[in-house]
């Protein structure tokens, strides 16, 4: 009997150990390869609400949609990050509050962001509208070519430019033809 519950605890523990690499494994800070996130970045002109325009698909955000993300300065210097989506299925506001902290140099396009604890994720600003007072237009890359998000300051965006952000993550290697568009109307 003893040996038994030896037997079952080492198997519990080894499976705990598993899905702890697993969560380790998914919450990865790194830039993936083939991408460049933008340099001279300025957090206070990315500061507040963004509409997602466009995603690759991950169970986070499935069925969701009149996406949202909301990035608002906290005391200590990091981000506070509420994504906000509605989801349709079930009729309900979805909504969940994080941090966001640079990885290196605040000028650098570079952050990971956590929703869960001490779990970072990255959040790679691969482009930016210049010349603007405040980015209009973003493009945002995960730890890899599966996370990418075309964000927005209004609900929709014009083709051009769509086809412009497009037409960069294609050339860094993402699998653009698997984008969702994502319903932003009432």
């Amino acid at each position: 009997m003893q040996t038994e519950r030896k037997s079952q605890n080492t198997a519990r523990r080894f499976s705990l150990c598993l899905i702890a690499l697993a969560l380790l494994s998914a919450c990865t800070v790194r830039v993936p390869e083939g991408v460049e996130t933008v340099q001279d970045f300025e957090l206070e002109r990315y500061l507040g609400t963004w509409y997602e325009i466009g995603r690759l698909d991950h169970r986070f955000e499935r069925g969701l949609s009149r996406v949202t993300a909301n990035y608002a300065l906290n005391d200590d210097g990091t981000v506070r990050v509420t994504n906000r989506g509605y989801r349709d299925a079930d009729g309900e506001w979805e909504e969940a509050e994080g941090r966001a902290k640079f990885v290196g140099a605040r000028d650098v396009g570079e952050l990971k962001v956590s929703f869960f604890g001490p779990f970072y994720g990255s959040y790679n600003i691969m482009h930016l509208d210049r010349g603007v007072e405040n980015y209009r237009v973003s493009l945002v890359a995960g730890p890899n070519k599966g996370n990418l998000w075309l964000l927005a300051r209004t609900p929709v965006l014009d083709q051009a430019s769509k086809d412009e952000l497009v037409a960069m993550a294609r050339a860094a290697g993402f699998p653009v033809e698997e984008l969702i568009w994502v319903p932003q109307d009432s």
